[in-house]
């Protein structure tokens, strides 16, 4: 075994130290890191899996132009000279770049610079727009500069944590176990405020089943009540404008805005007001709204006027969504920012980075914002376009539309690991990028923590990093200052010129930082410079004009109204074993097994009246587009308002691209689209047949709805069609390029057909046909790939073989019939004893709240589904 090399985790902004090592077969195994003050050693499933989604199978290897391959002068130079032309025809304004939170730091200091320096426009945004631009604007609007005020360890100082819009025990599990453990240990309190019951809930005091999208309302009404009561601070006070104003505004919200009843909303208030340290962690369910930055500063407001900010256990914390989403932000990444938290529409901030630069011009206005950028393609005034390590094609809203702008727009250069994602698919040019155990750089965690991410792999083929691609085209079209030998010495630069941005008045310092020994660099928060301030803001100091703290006015609104035409509104997010469009994850088959394709999970009610059950499909619609998906009937959700997941691609589920119904509204202040409340038309999928099938090799089906997931010898396919082959045999064989089935079970008069496919008598592919949803063991017909066919069309393990049944613990591999065997038979009765006999909830945790769930009688489902 290798020495373990200590990196970062390459999915949430928590932040995860990670040791890889390599044993002697070159396989890569995975530890958390106990060193680290992110994580202490814990790891989420996603991060345990990570040695299991490294392999450069069908990795983009060499530069392409026009889908051949050629060397990296010809594509560089190609680059270049479409970049230079189209700026010297139209102006720097017709050329962008589109970037990403998985960048390095480096990486994205790179592209800001070149951007907005020597090209010298501010067209360059970032994925990152699409999950915390709401918090931006709303810690600039309060605090003059976009600064988490708190630390982690707030979470385990704290007498009461409230999560809104936050599902932390899937979104962000190893804080979620940090704050059980503080739970556990002092009695910590736990409100979740969500429509949805999520699996958060789960280890929560209390749930505010709060009516979508009225969190301004809510926290408007505990700032009246924080008024009323006395609560306000009388020596935090004088450090802030515009309390009055906020107060009178937040008047105007009322009680039943909330959907909540009387005395689940008192409780709250009171809880919330009676309690010194309380921490309100936030995330998506605030900031992906339409007003997502009068929602921050509705939560920011009550922290400000109680002076509940910045000191242990008290704060307001927005938890980001991607491993450097911070990162982009500190460096200037989005189009409206400065590198360093200067100030891009501030004369002395510009001449500033310009005069450390060196640099021959500087963006003087922002940008277009993600949105916009992408309707600025479409419509030809952006005919240049530089898209590194995302894939907007599936993520944006109005997914749809942003592809056919693609796909038209004059030139297009994508930087990616795998040259078939929806978007790589559009480029013009493709540059094979390094991906996580190949790269070097830095990373920034949601609470302000410099981590580096430390490559352990070579660079499979001529893939090289993103900053010297950058940095290669940059020399190109004749830009001076690119020349750094590694990332080191961006880094250098950039802790050099954080120096320049303290003396404008700006808190981002790391100049501290600058000639450290950048290889053995340990976790560091910043600022790390002439301060070494840990949390922001207790001492009254912030970083407006005057000096003093901004309570915002904030008239709430809820989300406009459903239409007849589209009565439902969806909300959107993630799952537990899955992160973004499944480039990395969906690589491991035991990240696939929990929840494995999409769906959309809709309340008993609105399935009845829809004439719905669980396990058939659903076509839903917007006026952006189409998506058939799964149904799961559950109470979890609100009537009216069901969920689906964002994780599904072209590759893996074309009618699953949730974000071709999300319209393209955005909040008016930070640009964040409003991916949570689409208005959507529901109806049933007409399927006449629905298909399981199971295969060695990829397959490309042949009808209306199909979804293909990971397992360990292969693949598994969802399928459904709305009218049937005229010949099963002949399309099972179509299904399978051509071969014949080695065996065949059918019975016309139900509709039921059956197959199987072998090689050398080793099963190779199956296919199992009904009129309803197929029920059968779906790992058991899995493991059988690669082994004897005899069984394959019992589709069920025989008597002396039990079937574990849907995977619960993905950590461990433990499913639900094992589980319920464990309950009902051998009289477990916690979750803590499900993890001592089983093994299930005892790594990561990620699976506790569903193991409390199945406890509790609540969400049991068939075991052969």
């Amino acid at each position: 075994m290798t020495a373990a090399v200590r990196t970062t985790c390459p999915y949430c902004g928590v932040g995860c130290g990670v040791l890889a090592s390599r044993d002697a077969a070159g396989r890569v195994h995975i530890a958390g890191d106990p060193d680290h003050p992110a994580n202490r050693g814990r790891l989420c499933v996603k991060g345990a899996a990570l040695g299991e989604t490294l392999g450069n199978d069908g990795r983009l290897l060499a530069p392409r132009v026009g889908g051949r391959e050629v060397s990296w002068d010809r594509a560089l130079d190609l680059i270049a000279a479409r970049f230079s032309e189209t700026i010297a025809a139209h102006g720097p304004d017709s050329v962008a770049l589109y970037v990403s939170g998985q960048l390095l730091t480096e990486d994205y200091y790179v592209a800001n610079k070149l951007m907005k320096g020597f090209i010298g426009s501010a067209n360059i945004d970032t994925n990152s727009r699409l999950c915390m631009a709401s918090s931006v604007a709303g810690h600039r609007r309060a605090f003059g500069s976009d600064t988490v005020p708190g630390q982690y360890e707030d979470l385990e100082e704290a007498d009461l944590v409230v999560l809104v819009g936050s599902n932390l025990a899937w979104c962000h599990p190893v804080l979620h176990q940090r704050l059980l453990a503080a739970k556990a240990a002092r009695g910590t309190k736990i409100v979740v405020i969500d429509p949805r019951r999520t699996a958060t809930c789960e280890g929560a005091d209390l749930h505010l089943a709060l009516a979508p999208g009225a969190d301004g309302h809510l926290f408007n009404l505990l700032l009246c009540h924080l008024f009323d009561h006395g609560r306000f601070s009388a020596e935090f006070l004088p450090r802030l404008t515009g309390a009055d104003a906020a107060v009178a505004a937040a008047r105007t919200s009322r009680a039943e805005d909330t959907g909540l009843s009387p005395a689940d909303l008192d409780r709250f208030l009171e809880l919330w007001a009676g309690t010194q340290k309380v921490v309100t962690v936030y995330s998506q369910g605030i900031n992906q709204s339409d007003t997502g930055t009068d929602k921050v500063n509705a939560i920011l407001n009550c922290h400000l006027a109680t002076g509940r900010i910045g000191r242990p256990g008290m704060g307001p914390f927005s938890v980001t969504g991607q491993p450097n989403a911070m990162g982009g932000r500190e460096v200037g990444g989005l189009v409206n920012m400065l590198a360093c938290h200067l100030e891009l529409e501030n004369p002395g901030h510009r001449a500033a980075v310009q005069g450390f630069w060196a640099s021959p011009r500087m963006a003087d206005r922002p940008g277009l914002k993600a949105v916009d950028m992408f309707r600025a393609v479409e419509e030809g005034r952006i005919k240049a376009l530089w898209i590194l390590h995302t894939n907007p094609a599936v993520t944006m809203p109005e997914a749809d539309r942003v592809a056919r702008a693609i796909a038209a727009c004059d030139f297009v250069a994508a930087s990616d690991i795998w040259p078939d994602t929806d978007t790589a698919r559009l480029a013009h040019v493709l540059l094979p990028a390094t991906g996580w155990g190949e790269k070097d750089g830095t990373v920034t965690n949601s609470e302000r923590m410099i981590s580096r991410q430390r490559a352990f792999l070579p660079a499979p083929g001529l893939a090289r990093p993103d900053w010297w691609q950058l940095a290669q085209v940059a020399q190109r079209m004749g830009f001076q200052g690119f020349d750094w030998a590694g990332p080191g010495e961006i880094f250098d630069e950039y802790a050099r010129l954080s120096a320049v941005a303290a003396e404008q008045g700006s808190d981002f310092d790391i100049s501290g930082l600058a000639g450290a020994e950048y290889d053995t660099l340990p976790p560091v928060t910043w600022p790390h410079g002439r301060s070494t301030r840990r949390r922001f803001f207790g001492d009254g100091r912030f970083h407006t004009p005057d000096g003093r703290g901004r309570m915002i006015p904030i008239s709430a609104r809820l989300p406009a109204h459903a239409t007849e035409a589209h009565p439902f509104r969806l909300n959107t997010g993630r799952i537990r074993d899955q992160w973004h469009t499944m480039t990395r994850t969906g690589l491991a088959p035991r990240l696939s097994q929990h929840l494995a394709e999409p769906y959309l999970e809709l309340h008993p009610k609105d399935a009845q009246r829809l004439g719905l059950a669980s396990a058939t499909l659903a076509e839903v619609e917007s006026p952006q587009g189409r998506a058939i998906l799964r149904v799961l009937v559950s109470d979890r959700v609100a009537p009216g308002h069901p969920f689906a997941p964002m994780h599904w691609t072209g590759q893996t589920a074309p009618t699953g691209r949730i974000d071709a119904l999300v319209p393209g509204l955005c909040d008016p202040v930070s640009g964040q689209p409003a991916s949570k409340s689409a208005a959507v038309a529901i109806r049933p999928f007409p399927a006449r047949w629905y298909g399981f099938a199971v295969a060695r090799e990829d397959l490309t089906p042949d009808c209306d709805y199909w979804a293909k997931g990971r397992v360990a010898g292969g693949l598994q396919v969802e399928l459904a069609g709305s009218s049937l082959p005229e010949d099963w045999s002949a399309w099972a064989s179509a299904l399978f390029g051509g071969t014949a089935p080695a065996m065949a079970l059918s019975d016309p008069a139900r509709g039921v057909h059956r197959f199987a496919f072998t090689e050398g008598g080793q099963l190779t592919g199956a296919l199992f046909v009904s009129p309803d949803p197929v029920r059968l063991s779906r790992g058991h017909l899995a493991d059988l790939l690669g082994r004897g066919a005899a069984d394959a069309l019992a589709g069920r393990p025989g008597a002396d073989r039990p079937d574990p049944g849907p995977t619960v613990c993905a950590c461990l591999n433990v499913g639900l019939n094992t589980i319920l065997d464990a309950i009902h038979n051998r009289g477990i009765l916690s979750v803590e004893a499900l993890g001592t006999a089983l093994g299930a909830g005892a790594n990561c945790g990620s699976c506790r709240p569903e193991l409390a769930a199945l406890l509790q009688g609540q969400g049991r489902r068939e075991a052969a589904e």
